[in-house]
């Protein structure tokens, strides 16, 4: 991977974890800073997942690349939501 394909798996980390935060109903206990590294962490692993579907790479806008993606951001920024709440 290059560094500007870092660099835009951060910026598009960073737009994956605010619109999974938005998808999780009600209000969560973790900070944005953990709300990014999920988003970081769920676009990376939602891009690899479409590449291996085949559906990374295709005509216009990846629209199931990015529903894999926010759908894992959400998934992320509910559980660590819920281990948080389990730790109080």
């Amino acid at each position: 991977m290059e560094i500007t394909g870092i660099i835009s798996a951060i910026v598009i980390g960073v737009i994956i974890g605010v619109l999974g935060r938005l998808v999780v109903p009600g209000r969560q206990h973790i900070g944005i800073l953990w709300t990014i590294v999920v988003g970081i962490v769920a676009a990376l692993i939602g891009a690899a997942i479409a590449s291996g579907l085949g559906v990374a790479d295709t005509k216009g806008v990846d629209w199931i690349e990015w529903l894999i993606q926010i759908g894992l951001a959400a998934m992320g920024v509910a559980a660590l939501d819920r281990a948080k709440t389990a730790h109080r």
